[in-house]
């Protein structure tokens, strides 16, 4: 199992999400983010009297958890749809996973996982 974490662009979360299910991976978590990155300029805006710091880059986090035979797919997938060829489009990282859990019923190792092999 592998867990595919990645940092994408918030106006893109949509197309990643449709992407992931034409895919076949069903089931994944996202969080609001914000980063520092190359696209960064440095500085303050002003607006109405309240200043805001404009070196921090909102984003979303999606955590997915695969079967090793759905990783490729999956990364594919994200690739694809998150991609704008700008700098910030994002980064993806992918880990091993020991093992996994399904709480309702005990369900150990793939089995617990929602997505289907391919």
């Amino acid at each position: 199992m592998k867990k595919i974490e990645a940092i994408i662009r918030t106006s893109v979360f949509e197309e990643v999400k449709d992407a992931l299910r034409d895919a076949g991976i069903d089931f994944f978590t996202y969080a609001d983010v914000t980063g520092v990155g190359n696209e960064v300029h440095k500085g303050e805006l002003s607006y109405r009297g309240t200043v805001y710091d404009t070196s921090y880059i909102p984003r979303q986090l999606l955590t997915i958890v695969v079967r090793d035979i759905n990783v490729q797919k999956t990364v594919d997938a994200v690739l694809k749809s998150a991609k704008t060829g700008e700098i910030g489009d994002g980064k993806i990282f992918v880990s091993t996973i020991d093992d996994s859990y399904r709480i309702r019923n005990g369900e150990k190792g793939d089995t617990s996982l929602y997505n289907k092999e391919a």
